[in-house]
């Protein structure tokens, strides 16, 4: 019966975080503002793909780090256009 109550537990903390996500995620005891931790997780996931397609480094660190950096100020103009 304790099984259930954690999991029904953890599933209510779930839906809560979805539907208010948090403004910052901490990393490393550093609070980070959450789209700027999903620009680098998008240009890291455009640089595998990039690597994988070409196999040079160049294209690959070139187009991941230009997408991570318009991710980055699109997400950044956004939220304080929303404020």
């Amino acid at each position: 019966m304790r099984v259930i109550v954690i999991i029904v537990t953890t599933a209510e903390r779930f839906r809560a975080a979805a539907a208010h996500p948090a403004a910052t995620v901490s990393i490393a005891g550093v609070r980070w503002p959450t789209y700027k931790v999903v620009s680098l997780l998008v240009g890291l996931g455009v640089f595998g793909v990039v690597a994988v397609a070409t196999t040079a480094a160049a294209p690959a660190v070139l187009s991941g780090a230009g997408v991570a950096t318009l991710v980055w100020l699109g997400l950044g103009l956004y939220r304080t256009s929303r404020r």
